[in-house]
């Protein structure tokens, strides 16, 4: 006798990975239901970027990315201003995909996934306990005694995430002992180069800030990160604590702090985990944080996410899903394609964490000499990494139910 199935793809976790997973297997004909633990589907933060990949994944979901961010060309330089390196975008990828890298606002991101998800996709309220693979079907074991069965569970569960530990063991996280105090404003503030994300350092702490649109309005974000280790308890005034961090960067860095209201501020500590070599074992993989927690050094965590959902619908593409087979063999192409390139950025993330912000004196003398005055840093920043991503757009190819 055939076991009723509750939806095709079940999801774990309403966040951008499981938002995009959604979304795009949505497009590939499959039916889908997310389950958020929450009571409403809202971003664990603010500020945000993006590179090319993401949106040219959310525009194949049919996500309405037309005027989404602020087109940014993103510097490095020290806290007097020196350039270090500029990060090299081809123009025809910034004219196709709306300004390359753009600087925006996470709820703006998130509204706009709502509102092309099918109006029944989430089920809020929903906390998962267990899930079981039964070989044809994934039965998920909700609280209060509840279960549904889906053909394909993707856990996008976050940086905790419990079918990561399901599959794969306990993998405890990375702590990188820094901290991230930002903001963003929409005051108007002299002397902030337009259409720049501007990333600084002096010997110990990064001050940036980013042009941003939301809803026509043109602002800049903002944030400031220092060494901190974990159990040190978080500043009492994230204002203050951010403007000692940011006297002695030229510019405009201070006065936009200044100019930011209260209810915009936001402080998180860093932490990832070392990248697995696998994400799929059976009917279910891992997606976003759950398979790739990244610092925000890359810039790159949210739109990783994202790609993470179009790669699975790409995959998953006209397959049978009550062939388990099928199933299997299109999960482990998925993971194919990510893990090397999120590996990558996880890792490259991390290195340059430790770099500006855990060398010690007087190494940090040596350091800042050869950021200053030898193409280091615009050969690993400013080439090398914009380059992988960009790559990217090759290996996804034109669509969804295109690849």
């Amino acid at each position: 006798m055939a076991v009723q199935m509750n939806t095709d793809v079940a999801i774990i976790g309403g966040g951008p990975a499981g938002m995009a997973t959604a979304l795009a297997c949505t497009v590939a004909g499959h039916r889908v239901k997310i389950l958020e633990r929450a009571g409403e589907a809202r971003p664990a933060g603010n500020i945000l970027n993006l590179w090319p990949p993401a949106i040219h994944a959310l525009s194949s979901m049919g996500v309405d990315v037309t005027s989404l961010g602020a087109p940014c060309l993103t510097t490095f330089r020290n806290a007097k201003g020196k350039l270090r390196a500029t990060v090299n975008l081809p123009q025809k990828i910034i004219d196709e995909y709306h300004g390359g890298f753009i600087g925006l606002l996470r709820p703006d991101l998130y509204r706009r996934m709502l509102k092309a998800l099918p109006a029944d996709a989430i089920e809020l309220n929903s906390s998962v306990e267990s899930t079981v693979d039964h070989g044809d079907h994934v039965e998920i074991k909700l609280q209060g005694g509840r279960s549904m069965r889906a053909r394909v569970l993707i856990g996008a569960d976050g940086i905790g995430s419990m079918v990561r530990s399901e599959l794969w063991g306990s993998t405890p996280r990375r702590n990188h002992n820094l901290h991230i105090i930002g903001g963003f404003s929409f005051a108007e503030v002299p002397g902030l180069i337009p259409n720049e994300c501007v990333i600084s350092h002096n010997r110990y702490v990064q001050g940036t800030y980013s042009t941003i649109l939301s809803n026509g309005r043109v602002g800049f974000q903002w944030w400031v990160l220092q060494a901190w280790t974990d159990e040190k308890p978080a500043p009492e005034d994230l204002r203050a604590h951010a403007l000692s961090l940011a006297d002695g960067f030229e510019g405009s860095l201070s006065a936009l702090i200044k100019a930011t209201a209260d209810d915009a501020f936001q402080r998180w500590p860093i932490r990832d985990h070392i990248p697995i070599p696998h994400w799929s074992k059976g009917r279910i993989t891992l997606a976003g944080d759950a398979a790739h927690a990244t610092s925000p050094y890359a810039a790159y965590g949210a739109g990783m996410s994202i790609c993470d959902g179009y790669f699975i619908a790409q995959r998953l593409h006209k397959v049978d899903l009550t062939d388990t087979e099928a199933v299997t063999r299109a999960l482990k192409e998925y993971e194919a394609l990510r893990v090397q390139h999120t590996t990558d950025q996880v890792q490259g993330a991390h290195f340059l964490g430790r770099l500006f912000h855990h060398v010690p004196f007087p190494f940090t003398l040596f350091r800042d000499a050869v950021l200053d005055y030898t193409p280091f840093l615009q050969q690993q920043a400013g080439d090398k990494n914009p380059a992988e991503i960009v790559e990217q757009l090759d290996v996804m190819g034109p669509g969804i139910t295109q690849g």
